[in-house]
């Protein structure tokens, strides 16, 4: 799974600053309300809301912000937001999945097309790239002194299916479904989990040479993230 790093997305994320921190916590707080609406506000039965609450910690969201979130989904309040995926190509072919949550189809779905239009993406039909990307529950753990091979022992009995070391973490792949699980028995074993979190792994990568299709790149990934109503954008672009 080369050229895929889940560490060095985490390190780009606890560089964000405080008003980009704060769309984050929006996210997850959409994110948690589907959870508690589909599942109920209990995370000891809902294990989708409990796989919520870990990203939340592991984001830094406060403890009184998830309880209101919990407690205000649960009284009904608030919007009632729809998963939609869109999927396209960005500059020079490279493939994009965008993950959204919203009340207004027609507000996001424009929002979305005018950031792949305004820097030389085009949005596509359903199905379009997914086929690029396989589906994985990704667990980051915090790289100790214990020995490698110990470790990849220790994750695979908890379920995990392959693992991976890269800089000062290491990248646990797990099943989409059983991610919180193989979460809980590596929390079990006294690891410290870093994020954890479902993720579409390209099956080969694009690299950009053109100036202007780095550039605009960039730009593009930057509009879709800092659309509230936009939860996830993958890509093959190896950056």
């Amino acid at each position: 799974m080369s050229g895929h790093s889940k560490w060095k997305n985490i390190l780009h994320k606890k560089e964000k600053t405080d008003a980009q921190k704060a769309k984050i916590f929006t996210k997850i707080g959409r994110e948690m309300a589907v959870a508690v609406k589909e599942g109920g506000p209990d995370p000891a039965s809902n294990s989708k809301l409990r796989d919520c609450i870990a990203k939340a910690k592991a984001n830094n969201v406060p403890n009184d912000n998830i309880k209101r979130t919990i407690e205000k989904a649960t009284g009904g309040d608030g919007a009632n937001y729809e998963t939609i995926v869109y999927e396209g190509y960005g500059p020079s072919g490279v493939a994009v999945i965008v993950e959204a949550l919203t009340d207004n189809r027609n507000r996001t779905a424009s929002d979305v097309r005018h950031a792949f239009d305004k820097f030389g993406g085009n949005l596509g039909a359903t199905g379009c790239v997914s086929w690029q990307f396989d589906d994985k529950g990704v667990i980051l753990l915090e790289k100790t002194d214990e020995d490698e091979d110990e470790v990849m022992l220790a994750c695979l009995e908890a379920g995990a299916d392959d693992v991976e070391t890269d800089g000062d973490a290491i990248e646990v792949y797990t099943d989409p479904d059983a991610m919180g699980d193989v979460r809980e028995a590596l929390e079990a074993q006294g690891r410290t989990i870093l994020s954890a979190e479902k993720d579409k792994i390209p099956q080969t990568y694009i690299t950009l040479s053109d100036e202007d299709a780095l550039k605009n790149m960039q730009k593009m990934l930057d509009m879709l993230e800092d659309n509230d109503d936009v939860q996830n954008v993958w890509h093959n672009w190896e950056e």
